[in-house]
């Protein structure tokens, strides 16, 4: 998997490997953290020979029958402040990290003519975009149609391929968020159906269970884990 570092990318990769797999990880930045059934493999996962390596780590400890694409750009940037380039830039960077990692894990499995799952991680911004972040929202909004676009060319190979649209998750970035923006509670709360943010168990539950037998007929899914955020929409009476 990749963008494992810290945050919701750990918790993914912490909930799999306690689950029994083992998890190699293919990521630019280094870990503060170990677990036994976890590997590393240092790369930028946009570099198709990175993520190939570790694709060939993941076969030796074997098989490889699942990948996760979590690793993200995240840069505000808007069509008024920054060149054309600049935006697609940002775009290509988020994007590429996910077409690198289901070109690397389907011809993977293609060649050994074996089922797997796939799940990229999305956000609730591919449907209604925070003010500043086009290029994060383009870009996932672009993860989600991958994500069914794989999973309609190679549901007859048995490979599946979803996604997860995450709200806003308690990670350390977060909490940074939280201590720069005090009362920023109670819109959080107000933003989410069910009022709180998430935590990252609870999205690594979600990815666990889109890789196993259990989700085995579950394909070309965007599946929100968002506390209802996507689809709340403002009371004009609550005023």
């Amino acid at each position: 998997m990749t963008g494992a570092a810290q945050g919701v990318g750990r918790a993914i990769a912490e909930r799999l490997a306690e689950d029994g797999a083992v998890v190699v990880l293919d990521t630019a930045a280094r870990l503060d953290w170990s677990h036994e059934q976890v590997q590393l493999l240092s790369g930028d996962a946009r570099d198709p020979e990175v993520a190939a390596r570790a694709a060939a780590r993941a076969e030796d400890a074997g098989p490889l029958v699942g990948w996760v694409n979590n690793a993200a750009v995240l840069r505000d940037a808007g069509l008024a402040s920054v060149t054309a380039g600049e935006v697609l830039e940002l775009v290509s960077a988020n994007l590429a990290l996910a077409v690198t990692g289901c070109h690397t894990a389907v011809n993977h499995l293609l060649a050994r003519g074996r089922a797997g799952a796939i799940v990229n991680v999305s956000s609730h911004q591919a449907q209604r975009p925070v003010r500043g972040a086009l290029p994060y929202a383009t870009a996932k909004a672009a993860v989600e149609g991958l994500t069914r676009a794989v999973a309609v060319d190679h549901g007859p190979d048995g490979i599946r391929a979803n996604a997860v649209a995450l709200g806003s998750i308690s990670t350390a970035r977060y909490e940074q968020y939280r201590a720069a923006h005090p009362g920023s509670d109670a819109q959080m709360a107000a933003l989410h159906p069910l009022g709180r943010v998430g935590t990252a168990a609870e999205v690594a539950d979600v990815v666990a269970f889109l890789l196993s037998p259990a989700a085995g007929f579950v394909t070309g899914a965007v599946l929100p884990v968002d506390g209802g955020r996507a689809v709340n929409g403002p009371d004009p009476e609550a005023h």
